[in-house]
């Protein structure tokens, strides 16, 4: 299963605040990925965030279309809210208020994936 990763410019200083935020996130109820005509489009399978000085990582391992995964995700109450709580600290603005705004700014944040190796790819015979 493929990872992605996206990354926010913020203030450093503000880990308990950050680690708050994220800490409170309102996950949803199923992790299917629909597309725009009610199909399957993919499911997101587990997130990480991470934080070090004025670098916070979003990594998100799914299945399907990444463009539909951005899509599912703008339009979350849970990642608006967190997008929401985040502008304070950002020190480059996202705009994250629309579906269009959310998914630019994904394809912008996104981390180029260099290496991605999963126990899961090994057969179980090795």
């Amino acid at each position: 299963m493929p990872f992605a990763a996206i990354t926010y410019d913020i203030e450093p200083g503000y880990e308990k605040e950050l680690t708050e935020i994220f800490g409170n996130f309102r996950r949803v109820p199923s992790s299917r990925v629909e597309d725009a005509s009610g199909g399957q489009a993919g499911t997101i399978v587990a997130t990480a965030v991470f934080l070090r000085d004025d670098t916070l990582v979003r990594v998100i391992e799914y299945t399907g279309d990444l463009e539909a995964v951005a899509r599912h995700m703008a339009a979350q109450p849970g990642v608006q809210e967190v997008e929401r709580k985040l502008k304070p600290y950002l020190t480059r603005p996202r705009e994250t208020d629309t579906v269009e705004g959310f998914v630019a700014t994904f394809r912008r944040s996104l981390l180029t994936t260099v290496a991605q190796i999963s126990a899961r790819d090994v057969p179980a015979s090795a």
